[in-house]
């Protein structure tokens, strides 16, 4: 059983002079949670009772991470492990969170054209111990052969996962299928802590969980409330400015993903992990993509689907979404926009509080006069 060290860091707390409430700004950090680390920067009127959401979340999550789970066990909890260990062997009854999350799931396997498969577990795990392997030895590292992955595929379909709402149950019906949520499970858990808190009244919290970034309301400020400053990390680390943009967000959840942080390299040559379920290697098209929209679990599972999918497919994909934008990093470096990103178009919730100002280079290498861009709601 995997250990869990979360710490829990010493909470800096910034005087916000000027505001209008007596709030002030605290930041918490702790690890481990979803093999990553969290962070947590909000405006209180008290440390107490940032503490206290701080506590929330980190317990909450740390549920969701042993649920989500496909690699470790835990006792007295049947999680994702639980459901794969039985695949072909019997239906496995499962708290509704799992539920939740895979029905979702299913859904936007068929929403994003089976670019996001949950389903792919079995090819997943192949590429998951030859990039360990390669990491661990990297004169030794090599690529899995076609065969041994072509076999894995054949065990990937998204209708052999049977859920039973009412009996609470999941079932894979075929025996050498698995499941891997890795694609939207970081996003979807956010999601959902960040609505239990905002249904408590929180109105003032940014969430990060391994770049997940999820923004209850806007910050505290001199003039009342301000967007949240969200860097978008530049994939090319060869590059003097290390933010590709800066996205000043409310209500929001900003999402990338990319083939710069989990690889391996083979004979010279990067392989990261995001799979492609048609060619069932890396996909190529992109250095990284970028999604802005209300739901962070949405956003992290297009982040990558749209990853996967060619640029036009990806613009034609995202543009036809109402409150969805995105931005593609190409291999050249060039930057492109969904349709309305630079238009301003509105983007958000249906509460009508979330808007996005976004200030982007004139120049794809980031060397010209920025421009502000603005949408409200």
């Amino acid at each position: 059983m995997k250990r869990f060290i979360c710490i829990i860091a010493a909470v800096s707390l910034l005087v916000a002079s000027g505001c209008a409430k007596k709030t002030e700004r605290y930041r918490a950090e702790f690890l481990s949670i979803f093999d990553t680390v969290t962070i947590v920067v909000g405006y209180s009127e008290s440390k107490e009772e940032f503490v206290e959401h701080t506590g929330q979340i980190k317990e909450q999550l740390a549920e969701y991470h042993r649920l989500f789970d496909i690699y470790n066990s835990y006792e007295g909890l049947n999680n994702l492990k639980t459901i794969n260990d039985n695949a072909g062997i019997k239906p496995v009854k499962v708290d509704k969170k799992i539920i939740s999350l895979l029905s979702f799931a299913k859904e936007l396997y068929y929403t994003t054209h089976g670019k996001l498969n949950i389903a792919l577990g079995a090819v997943l795990r192949i590429w998951h111990e030859y990039r360990e392997k390669g990491i661990l030895d990297p004169q030794s590292a090599e690529l899995p052969a076609k065969e041994l992955l072509e076999a894995a595929a054949r065990h990937s379909s998204i209708e052999n996962i049977k859920i039973d709402e009412e009996a609470q149950t999941v079932y894979l019906a075929d025996p050498k299928m698995s499941l891997d949520v890795g694609a939207v499970a970081k996003g979807y858990a956010v999601e959902q802590v960040a609505r239990h808190l905002e249904e408590k009244g929180v109105s003032s919290l940014l969430i990060s969980v391994g770049g997940n970034v999820r923004a209850l309301g806007g910050k505290s400020g001199k003039n009342g409330e301000e967007p949240w400053n969200i860097a978008v990390k530049n994939p090319d680390k060869e590059e003097p400015d290390a933010d590709l943009c800066n996205l000043f967000i409310t209500d929001c959840s900003v999402v990338s993903s990319g083939s710069y942080e989990r690889y391996y390299t083979v004979e010279g040559t990067m392989f990261h992990h995001i799979i492609d379920p048609g060619t069932l290697l890396p996909a190529s098209y992109f250095k990284s993509v970028t999604v802005v929209c209300p739901d962070s679990g949405l956003a992290d599972a297009l982040s990558t689907a749209v990853f996967i999918m060619p640029l036009e497919m990806g613009r034609e994909f995202i543009d036809s979404l109402a409150g969805v934008e995105a931005l593609w990093v190409l291999d050249s470096g060039e930057i492109v926009y969904s349709k309305n990103f630079r238009l301003g178009r509105q983007i958000g919730n249906t509460r009508g509080r979330t808007f996005c100002v976004v200030s982007l280079p004139s120049t794809t290498r980031g060397d010209g006069p920025s421009v502000l861009l603005a949408c409200h709601l």
